[in-house]
């Protein structure tokens, strides 16, 4: 019977067996399928249809810029007249303070839809059944002849005697006539925004904070809207962007926002085109400044809610890969041989005088 001694060899040496495990490493023959080289899987469909959409996008920016039509010339006297400034400014005026009037009503209806009582949960559904299901235009004409229905309105008792009474027509304007009807149109959609962010915390973290004995206040606070936000400030933004370019509707009661302003100027001068392409221009700018402010709204209430963390902005992006560049640059300086230098030959030493 063979010995454990006679089956196992000598043990020799651990530098003369890495020695022989490399040198048969180096003879052994190349395996196709171990070291073929990693090759990208080509997508030529991708690349296809990447170079029509590019080709189709230099045709029409090319039809636009070299379509004398739009006259640019017009374009550029016009984008900065002051008429069409003061639209700019009346309708970032009648945005804000839509927006922030209809939020406010939207907080208390969508309170009364979370409401335990049927009748303000009834009347809450109601009104945002009536507003959301008829055209902002309808409404607004609507108001606007408000006259025709309530020639007065009072202050008083109700079905009792008056105290004050106003005429419709002196108190109800055209201006304030669009914030009442926008007000109460994004006073509709605000509520079903608000109610969805709050519907969206869980509701185990509720009852976790009525169990430490937190305060309906500092519940609401600390917990339920911080995690709400998150869900609200992207429909939020949409809303603020849409009721912008929803303010243009308010040019058929004669309110000089932004699109009346060019359609009494090209009235007059009939250059209808480059005025219209004025407005667009100044809708574009404003709505990719409301959208740039959107992104960073959306990453602040978005901290902590992936381990992964945020992804980084385009601003850092771009620095990264400015960085990546100037590392670069200065690897390929310094991989660079110098130039020789030519000796100098000594110079000799003057002799005294």
């Amino acid at each position: 019977m063979a010995t454990p001694q006679d089956v196992l060899p000598a043990a020799g040496p651990p530098s003369l067996s890495l020695a022989k495990a490399s040198a048969a490493t180096a003879a052994a023959p190349p395996d196709p399928l171990t070291d073929a080289p990693v090759v990208a899987r080509r997508h030529p469909g991708q690349l296809l249809s990447a170079g029509v959409a590019l080709l189709l996008l230099a045709m029409a920016v090319n039809s636009v810029i070299r379509n004398r039509a739009f006259q640019w010339g017009v374009v550029a006297d016009y984008f900065t007249s002051t008429s069409v400034l003061d639209g700019l400014l009346l309708t970032l005026w009648l945005t804000a303070a839509t927006l922030a009037l209809g939020f406010v009503l939207g907080t208390v209806l969508a309170t009364m839809r979370l409401s335990a009582n049927p009748v303000l949960r009834t009347i809450g559904w109601g009104y945002i059944w009536l507003f959301r299901s008829t055209p902002p235009l309808v409404q607004l004409l609507f108001f606007f002849n408000i006259g025709a229905l309530y020639p007065t309105l009072g202050v008083g008792i109700p079905f009792g005697p008056e105290f004050v009474t106003f005429k419709t027509v002196n108190l109800l304007g055209p201006t304030l006539t669009a914030v009442i009807g926008l007000t109460l149109l994004e006073a509709a959609y605000a509520a079903e925004v608000v109610r969805g962010g709050i519907l969206s915390v869980d509701r185990g973290q509720l009852e976790a904070a009525q169990a430490l004995g937190l305060g309906r206040g500092r519940v609401l606070r600390r917990i339920v809207i911080p995690q709400a936000m998150r869900a609200i400030v992207p429909s939020a933004g949409n809303m603020l962007i849409s009721a912008l370019k929803g303010t243009s509707i308010v040019s058929v009661l004669a309110v000089s926002d932004l699109l009346y302003s060019v359609q009494l100027v090209y009235n007059q001068t009939y250059q209808v085109i480059p005025m219209l392409v004025v407005a667009t221009i100044w809708y574009l700018v404003v709505t990719s400044v409301l959208s740039a402010g959107q992104y960073y709204v959306e990453r602040h209430y978005a901290k902590g809610a992936t381990r992964e963390g945020l992804p980084p902005t385009p601003l850092q992006r771009a620095r990264a890969a400015l960085g990546r560049l100037r590392a670069a640059a200065d690897a390929t300086g310094a991989d660079t041989p110098a130039a020789p230098v030519a000796p100098v030959a000594p110079v000799a030493p003057r002799e005294g005088r």
